[in-house]
C-alpha cells in the first residue's frame, strides 16, 4: 500500500506531519512510503534521514498524489489537490470540517475518504492517537512563555539586597488540557496562579498543581461525553465575567483557553474587563483562530487596549515546531497503525471501529460523520 506524505505549504508553518522515527515505523509495517522531498527541513530532518529508514523521496508533488492509496499531511488540503487523488484515496489531516463545508462537499463529491484527526473520540484507547491533546499540551506551554517574555515583571519572587520582589500573578480561563499546562507552567516559572472553569469537576485537577481554583457560581453546567464544556446560557454568561473580572483585575497575566467544539470560541473578556486590568499586564488569547476570547484581540497581532497587551499569535504549538512534529507524528503513526492489517500488509478502514466513526468524514462519496451533520445542518 503507496502512502504519500507532503510537505506542508501553509505560510509560517514550521511541524511537519513525519519525522524519521514515525517513518521507520511505517516501513517496518509493511507500506510503500514515499516522502515528498524536503518535508523534514524545517525541523532539520535531511531527506536522507528518511531514506535511511525505507522510505522514497520524490520531488514530483501532483505524481504523488496522484498515485498514493493514503495521502498523510498536517492541514488539510488544498482545494486544487483534492482533485489530483485517486477515487478512494484514503486522506488522514487536520480537516477543521465545520470551518470548510465546501472542502467537505468537494471530498464528498470525489469519493475520498477523508479522516479528520481533530475528530478522535476522546478515549483511553485513542489516547495514543489524540493529535488535539498533543497539539494543546504544547499550546499551553507556548502560552506561559509569551506572557512571561511580554510582561515586563519576572515571574518568580526574588529576594534581593534591593528588597523583596513579589512573584507575577498568572489567572488562566479554562483547564483543558492547554490550560492545566498552562497552570503547570506557570507555576514552574514561579508564579502565583490561579484558574477558572465552568465545570466544577476539575477542581482536584487545579488544586493538584498548586493552583488556586476561582469559584464562581453559574448554576448547572456540565461538559460532554467528550470532556469538553457546554456552552453557557446568556445569563451564566454574564455571572462568569463579573467573577471573572474580579480575578483578571488582580493578574499580571490572563490566559484563555475557552473554546467550544465546532462553533466559534466564546468571547469571554470584553473591553470593560480589559480597562480594569493593571496598565502592563498582558493577555493571551489562544483561541484567537476560532474567533478569540478577547474582544479586540487579531489574529497573529499584539493589540494594547487600554494600557494592557493582548497577545493574538496563532499556531500556538509551531513555536516549539520539532516538539509538536515528534508528538503529531507519533499520534499519525498510532493512527495508521491501529488499522494496519499486519498479514495483508493494509490499511483496514474499518467503519465499524468507534475511533474511525468519530473520524471519518467522508466515505464512498457520502458524508458519514454522525456529528458533522448534525452540528453543521443546525
Amino acid at each position: 500500500m503507496r502512502i504519500a506524505v507532503m510537505k506542508e505549504t501553509h505560510l509560517g508553518e514550521k511541524r511537519v506531519p513525519l519525522i524519521p522515527l514515525t517513518a521507520d515505523k511505517l516501513v517496518k509495517l509493511g507500506a510503500e512510503l514515499v516522502i515528498e522531498s524536503g518535508l523534514g527541513l524545517s525541523c532539520r530532518f535531511a531527506d536522507a534521514d528518511y531514506e535511511k529508514v525505507g522510505a522514497m523521496v520524490s520531488s514530483s508533488r501532483n505524481e504523488m498524489l496522484q498515485s498514493a492509496d493514503i495521502v498523510l499531511r498536517l492541514r488539510k488540503p488544498p482545494v486544487e489537490e483534492v482533485e489530483l487523488m485517486r477515487k478512494d484515496c484514503i486522506h488522514i489531516s487536520y480537516l477543521d470540517p465545520f470551518n470548510e463545508a465546501e472542502l467537505v462537499e468537494l471530498l464528498r463529491r470525489t469519493e475520498i475518504s477523508a479522516i479528520s484527526l481533530e475528530m478522535i473520540p476522546r478515549s483511553t484507547l485513542a489516547q495514543k492517537m489524540d493529535v488535539l491533546s498533543s497539539q494543546a499540551n504544547l499550546g499551553g506551554y507556548a502560552a506561559v512563555i509569551l506572557g512571561a517574555e511580554h510582561l515586563d515583571k519576572i515571574f518568580p519572587m526574588m529576594t534581593t539586597p534591593a528588597g523583596t520582589i513579589k512573584p507575577a500573578r498568572v489567572f488562566i480561563i479554562g483547564v483543558g488540557v492547554a490550560g492545566l499546562q498552562a497552570i503547570a507552567t506557570a507555576k514552574r516559572l514561579g508564579a502565583v496562579v490561579e484558574a477558572f472553569d465552568t465545570r466544577p469537576v476539575v477542581e482536584e485537577q487545579v488544586k493538584s498543581l498548586g493552583a488556586k481554583f476561582v469559584k464562581i457560581d453559574l448554576g448547572e453546567t456540565g461538559q460532554t461525553k467528550d470532556g469538553y464544556a457546554k456552552a453557557l446560557t446568556p445569563e451564566q454568561l454574564a455571572l462568569q465575567k463579573e467573577g471573572m473580572a474580579k480575578a483578571c483585575a488582580k493578574a499580571d497575566v490572563v490566559i484563555t483557553t475557552a473554546q467550544l467544539f465546532g462553533r466559534p470560541a466564546p468571547r469571554i473578556i470584553d473591553n470593560k474587563m480589559l480597562a480594569e486590568m493593571r496598565p502592563g499586564s498582558v493577555v493571551i488569547d489562544m483561541a484567537v483562530e476560532t474567533g478569540g476570547n478577547v474582544e479586540g484581540s487579531e489574529l497573529d497581532k499584539i493589540t494594547e487596549i487600554n494600557g494592557v497587551r493582548v497577545v493574538g499569535f496563532g499556531n500556538l504549538p509551531g513555536r516549539f515546531a520539532e516538539t509538536a512534529s515528534q508528538m503529531y507524528s507519533a499520534n499519525l503513526g498510532n493512527f495508521v497503525e491501529h488499522f494496519w492489517d499486519k498479514e495483508q500488509k493494509t490499511f483496514h478502514l474499518n467503519c465499524n471501529d468507534e475511533i474511525m466513526k468519530g473520524a471519518l468524514i467522508t466515505h464512498k462519496g457520502e458524508i458519514v460523520s454522525e456529528m458533522y451533520k448534525s452540528i453543521i445542518n443546525k
